[in-house]
C-alpha cells in the first residue's frame, strides 16, 4: 500500500494469497484510518459487525489495494468512524441494530434497520427479547418561518419498494429531505450463517432482484478467494457475459424510466421494448430471464449453447440499430432537457467524499469502476472505456447510462468472440480451518462488496454484503435540496437506489 497506509497498518503475515490485506488494529490505528477517509485516496468500502468485533474495508484509490481492518470490541463499543466520516454513520447504526456494537461519539444514535418490530433486539449479537415497540422515530428538526412538512411513503403508488421520505419545504422548494429505510429488511446476513455455499449463493442472488447476477458473482468470487479456488476459463467468460447482459437491461430500463418521470412516456415504451429483448435473449441463452442462480461458487450452472449465442447476436443487432435513434430523440427534445439539465446536481467533491460508485459517482467526476480498477478476469483481457462526466445532474446520470450501455454492447460482442471452450464448473476443495474471502465486483449501480468467513466444516460462519446504494441514498438527500418537490421523482429515478439491497 502507499507510504501513508503502511505507516498506520501493521504488515500482514507473509504467504497470504489474497489480493487484499487483513489487519487486526487497535483503537488508535482504527481512528487514524477513520480520520483519513474521504481524503485524497482513502475510500470506505464497508463497515459491519461480527461477534465481538467491528470490521471496516478500505480502498486505497492510489493503488486500488483493499484492506480489511478488524477491531476487537470486548466491551461492546468502539470509536465511531461516523464522527469523522459521514458515509459511515448509517453503517454503524445498522451494525448496532444487528450486533449491539455501539459506536462511541457517533453523531446519530437513532436505530436504522430496527423499527421496533422485531421479536429480538440485537438478533445477531447477544440477542434479547424485544420489550416493546420503543419510542417513535425522531426525525431531525428543521427551524424557520413558513416551513411545512410533506411525508411520503413508505407505501407508494405503483410497483415500488417501501421507503419513507420526509420533506421539509419552503413553498415548493425543498429545504431538507430525510429518508427512513429498512422496511424490506429480510435478515439475509443472519440466514447466511450455517449455510453451505450453494445455499448461500441462492440467498445472495435474492438480495436485490435487479442485480441477481452481480450479487451471485460477488458471493462466488469471495468464496473462491477464501478457498483459493481456480474457476474454469469458460465459466469466467460466461459470468462476464451474464453481468453485461444484466447491466445492459437495467440501463435501458432506467433510461426509459427517467424519461417517463419527465412526462415523456414514448421513450419509456421504446426502452421497455429493448429491455425486453435483452431479457428474452438472456432466457434463450441461459434458461432464465434474470439469470438468477446461474452463477455458483466454482463456476456456472449452465453452459451457453450455439442457439443462445445466436439469440444474443440477434438482440445486439436490433439494439445497435434502434438505440441511436432513441439517444438522438432524448438529446433533441427540449422538454426533456428542460427537466433534466441542472436538476438534482451532485457536487463532485461530495461524490468523492462518500465514495459514490456507478453512474451516480461517474456522473459527478468519480471514475472508479471495479472492472477497470481491479481488473478481475476476464475484464483484464477486454477493451472498454469508463465514461465520466462532472455536471452531476439528472442529465449527466442519463448520459452515463447511455454510454455504459454502448460499452456493454461492445463487451458482449468481445466476450462472444473470445469465448473459450472447456468445462464450466469445478468442485471446490474442503478446508481444514476457517478462512476469509472478499470480492468487489461492479454491478450496474456500482461496486458490490462481499466479505465472508467459511468454517472448517465448509459452512458459512459470517457473510456481509454491501450494496452500492449505502453510499448513494444519503447523497439523494443532498441533491434534492433547493429543487422543487415535484422534481423528486425525477431525481430519485436518476439515482435508482436499491431498497432491498440496502435493507438486506
Amino acid at each position: 500500500m502507499t507510504v501513508f497506509w503502511t505507516s498506520i497498518l501493521k504488515p500482514t503475515e507473509a504467504g497470504t494469497e489474497h489480493a487484499w490485506q487483513s489487519h487486526e488494529v487497535d483503537e488508535a490505528e482504527w481512528t487514524q484510518v477513520a480520520e483519513a477517509l474521504g481524503g485524497e485516496t482513502a475510500v470506505l468500502l464497508g463497515l459491519w459487525g461480527d461477534t465481538g468485533t467491528i470490521r471496516m474495508a478500505v480502498l486505497d484509490e492510489a493503488t486500488n489495494e483493499i484492506a480489511v481492518l478488524a477491531l476487537a470490541c470486548p466491551n461492546g463499543s468502539y470509536p465511531s468512524v461516523g464522527q469523522h466520516h459521514a458515509a459511515a454513520q448509517r453503517l454503524e447504526r445498522a451494525a448496532r441494530d444487528l450486533f449491539g456494537l455501539t459506536p462511541r461519539d457517533c453523531p446519530d444514535e437513532r436505530p436504522w434497520l430496527d423499527h421496533g418490530r422485531w421479536s429480538l433486539r440485537r438478533p445477531l449479537g447477544a440477542a434479547t427479547p424485544d420489550a416493546g415497540e420503543g419510542d417513535a422515530y425522531g426525525f431531525l428538526p428543521v427551524e424557520g418561518e413558513g416551513l411545512h412538512q410533506v411525508p411520503v411513503g413508505p407505501v407508494h403508488a405503483g410497483i415500488i419498494e417501501p421507503g419513507h421520505f420526509r420533506f421539509t419545504g419552503n413553498g415548493e422548494a425543498v429545504v431538507r429531505l430525510e429518508e427512513r429505510l429498512g422496511y424490506v429488511h429480510k435478515g439475509i446476513e443472519g440466514l447466511m450463517a450455517g449455510k453451505n455455499l450453494g445455499e448461500a449463493a441462492r440467498l445472495a442472488a435474492r438480495t436485490s432482484g435487479d442485480s441477481t447476477v452481480a450479487y451471485g458473482l460477488a458471493l462466488a468470487r469471495a468464496a473462491e478467494d477464501a478457498l483459493g479456488a481456480d474457476v474454469p476459463e469458460r465459466a469466467v467468460w460466461q459470468r462476464a457475459l451474464m453481468a453485461e447482459l444484466e447491466r445492459l437491461a437495467n440501463h435501458l430500463g432506467d433510461f426509459g424510466a427517467v424519461c417517463n418521470d419527465a412526462a415523456f412516456a414514448l421513450m419509456h415504451a421504446h426502452c421497455g421494448v429493448l429491455r425486453e429483448r435483452v431479457l428474452r435473449a438472456s432466457d434463450a441463452a441461459f434458461g432464465h430471464r434474470l439469470m438468477r442462480d446461474l452463477i455458483v461458487p466454482g463456476g456456472v450452472a449452465v453452459d451457453l449453447s450455439g442457439e443462445g449465442i445466436a439469440a444474443i447476436q440477434s438482440m445486439l443487432a436490433e439494439i445497435r440499430q434502434r438505440f441511436p435513434a432513441l439517444v438522438n430523440l432524448y438529446d433533441n427534445t427540449a422538454s426533456l432537457q428542460d427537466r433534466t439539465v441542472s436538476t438534482g446536481r451532485l457536487d463532485p467533491a461530495l461524490a468523492k467524499r462518500f465514495g459514490a460508485g456507478g453512474f451516480v459517482g461517474r456522473a459527478s467526476g468519480r471514475s472508479f469502476d471495479a472492472r477497470h480498477a481491479l481488473g478481475y478476469p476476464p475484464y483484464d483481457r477486454l477493451s472498454f472505456e469508463v465514461p465520466v462526466l462532472d455536471a452531476g445532474d439528472v442529465d449527466a446520470r442519463v448520459w452515463i447510462r447511455i454510454r455504459e450501455a454502448e460499452q456493454s454492447l461492445s463487451l458482449i460482442e468481445q466476450i462472444l468472440s473470445k469465448m473459450p471452450q472447456g468445462a464450466v464448473f469445478t468442485e471446490l476443495k474442503a478446508v481444514s480451518s476457517p478462512c476469509d474471502g472478499l470480492a468487489l465486483v461492479e454491478g450496474f449501480r456500482g461496486d458490490i462488496l462481499v466479505w465472508l468467513r467459511i468454517g472448517s466444516d465448509g459452512l458459512i460462519e459470517r457473510c456481509h454484503m454491501r450494496d452500492p446504494s449505502w453510499f448513494q441514498w444519503p447523497l439523494l438527500e443532498a441533491v434534492i435540496e433547493g429543487n422543487i418537490i415535484a422534481d423528486f421523482p425525477l431525481c430519485n429515478k436518476s439515482f435508482n437506489c436499491s431498497y432491498s439491497g440496502h435493507d438486506l
